[in-house]
Parts: structure tokens; sequence; C-alpha cells
């Protein structure tokens, strides 16, 4: 009797545990039920409200890529002005900067030295840079308050070389040549950021098609994604922005989950198996607008 009692609790220790890890594996397993684009090429465009972007006639082109991939309905900037949401979306930290003050160098985690370090690759390209590798705070159309990469260049810590700070005309025509992930910044009249409305908005949308739409068609054949998102809106609607996910690999529609840059920068951490940088590592990656979860 005695035995039977305890091959009983042996059994029912058993099935407990083994549902228990089962439990486990589903809950603590979304974030790695992930595709792994082989490229991945992030937009980031200025200070415009999601409204005035998602069905706006002004934004025919955005809301053709809108219609084709994940648009984010709870999207938001994390803070104001632009320079700290860069920082925001490459760092997972707006790392004390409250202004778009210039020069700076930082020495903290982020996501370009993380692909690095995990043998992959990165690349930011900003349009009106002079030069490979500069440091300069203005350039005609060019501001570095928009290019959060270079604040890192040549640190002596989480540092990038300067091969990784491109202007936008190095931009590759063969996207097979693409880094792993690359940020693109357009100069400060096509990113929405100076003029009047509607024309700002039609120039940064024709700016998009123009230097974008061959890598959307060529990233359905293979495997690789486009995100479009602000910095930051208007303070037109509580910095509510668009944020839109475009590729094969997504599931096309409008999803609510309220996100910021941190849950931006952790998904894309997630999906190159990168540590987490920042106030990353406590945001929520983006599991639901995938179409198969490729890597259980």
């Amino acid at each position: 009797m005695q035995r039977k009692l305890l091959l009983g609790a042996i059994t029912l220790s058993l099935t407990i545990g083994l549902g228990a890890f089962s439990a486990a594996s589903t809950l603590g397993g979304s974030a790695s039920h992930l595709p792994r684009p082989d490229h991945i090429v992030i937009v980031i465009e200025e200070n415009h409200s999601y409204s005035q972007i998602i069905d706006s006639p002004d934004a025919p082109y955005i809301n053709s890529l809108a219609a084709q991939g994940a648009v984010f309905t709870q999207s938001f900037g994390v803070t104001y002005p632009s320079k700290p949401n860069y920082l925001a979306l490459f760092s997972g930290s707006t790392q004390g900067i409250t202004d778009n003050s210039c020069p700076h160098t930082m020495a903290t985690p982020n996501l370009g030295h993380a692909l690095l370090q995990a043998g992959l690759t990165f690349a930011g390209y900003s349009e009106d840079l002079p030069s490979v590798g500069s440091l300069i705070c203005i350039a005609g159309d060019y501001a570095r308050k928009h290019n959060p990469w270079v604040n890192w260049q040549d640190s002596q810590a989480q540092g990038l070389p300067a091969t990784a700070n491109q202007p936008m005309t190095a931009f590759p025509t063969d996207f097979s040549r693409l880094p792993t992930v690359s940020m693109i910044v357009p100069n400060q009249v096509n990113d929405m950021h100076h003029g009047k409305d509607p024309e700002t908005i039609q120039r940064g949308d024709q700016w998009l098609k123009d230097h974008l739409e061959a890598y959307v068609q060529w990233a359905q054949q293979h495997n690789s994604l486009l995100i479009v998102t602000w910095d930051e809106d208007n303070k037109k609607e509580h910095n509510r922005i668009a944020t839109l996910f475009i590729g094969p690999m997504v599931q096309a529609g409008h999803y609510d989950q309220r996100i910021n840059h941190y849950n931006v920068l952790r998904t894309i951490e997630d999906l190159y198996g990168l540590p987490h940088s920042g106030a990353s590592a406590e945001a929520a990656p983006i599991t639901t607008i995938w179409k198969t979860p490729l890597h259980p």
C-alpha cells in the first residue's frame, strides 16, 4: 500500500512538474516565437501625429505601406524633443538628454554594438551627412540630433566604428549587401521636420517612395523587413505617432498593443537574440503581428 502511494505521489509530482514546464515554455516562449529577418531597414520621420499620417490623402505612399503591413494604433514617442527619442530607440535610454544639444559621447549598451558583438552588422544612413564618420553637429539640412549612433562612434565602451556612420548616398542599391540592421534618417526637409503642412507631409511621403519602394518590393522575396516610425508627434495627440512594420513575415492589420520606442528596440533585439539595452529589458516585445512563429 505504501509503495502504491509512493508511486502515485511520484507520478503526480512528475505530471505537475511537466505541466509547469509546459506552461512556463508557453508563457516565456512568446518572445522566442519570432521570425529572423535577413535584413531590417528602419526609417525615422519627424514631428507628426498618428492622425496626420494614417488615412491622410497627403501621405498616399505611406498609406499604401500601411495597407500591406502592421499599423500600431497606440504607438507613442517617449518624450520631447527629438534627440532623446532617437537615443531611446537606439539604446533603450534617453541618456539623461532633455534637449537637442550637441555633441555628446556615450558609452552605454546600444543596438549597433550588440549587433556587431553578435557577429552581425549595422549601419546608419543620414541624408546630407558630409562624409563617412563625420562628427559635425549641423551641415545644411543634416542635423546630428537625428543621428543617434554617432554618439557612440569610437567610444571606449560599447563603441561603434566610424564606418557605421554613413551618408545616405552609401545606402546599397544591391540590397543583398545591406547590413543586418540599417537605420535611415532623411534630412530635415525630407523627414517632415521643416516646412508647412500639407507640403512637408507630401514631400516626406514622396521621398520615402523614391528611396524605399525598391527595397520594399525586394524584401517581399528576401525575408526582409521595413519599419517606419516617427520620433514624436507635434504635441497634438499626447505623443501618439504612426509606426508601421512591412515585410513578408508580417500579418497585415491594425494592432492596438501600446508600444513606444523601447518596445520596438526590444523586438529587434529579440529577433536576433541580442542582449537588451536599457529600458528595452522591461519592455514587452511585439509578438502578435507575425504570420508564423518560426523559432519555437
